[in-house]
């Protein structure tokens, strides 16, 4: 289970001193454990592979946000130790589809569903992501759609 491997590199990452990966793991087992009560679970309960992966995901998402907030404000420094960590937390993710592979799928969504109207982009985007969840960044799949209208 993906949990249970990230919470065993804690060990690894503290005997390696690696500091980074030692507040990037941290972080990650923290926000499973809230996870889990949040959804009335214990704290000591592991998450499935599934749950653990929208944690990752949802990280590394605001890792990105910040980013681009520090960039913006000028702050390179916080910037690069964000990425380092973002780094890291791409490495539990897996590959996300390209723009090409994700255009394939709306494109045959758009036909299966009939839709020709611009007002039903969020029909259309919503299909796509829940066939997609996961597998494909939502900012990826809404240029993709923007396109096709």
């Amino acid at each position: 289970m993906l949990h249970e491997e990230i919470k065993g590199e804690i060990k690894n990452a503290m005997m390696a001193k690696d500091t980074v990966k030692l507040n990037v793991v941290r972080g990650l087992v923290t926000a499973f454990m809230n996870d889990a009560v949040s959804k009335g679970k214990t704290p000591q309960d592991f998450l499935s592979d599934e749950d653990a992966l929208a944690v990752i995901t949802r990280t590394a998402k605001q890792r990105k946000d910040a980013i681009e907030q520090f960039i913006a404000g000028g702050r390179q420094d916080l910037a690069d130790e964000d990425r380092a960590q973002l780094a890291i937390l791409e490495k539990y993710l897996p590959t996300l589809m390209s723009e090409e592979e994700v255009s394939k799928v709306a494109i045959a969504k758009k036909e299966e569903l009939a839709i020709t109207d611009p007002t039903k982009k969020g029909m259309l985007m919503a299909a796509i992501m829940k066939d997609l969840k996961g597998k494909a960044d939502g900012t990826v799949v809404k240029n993709v759609v923007d396109r096709l209208f």
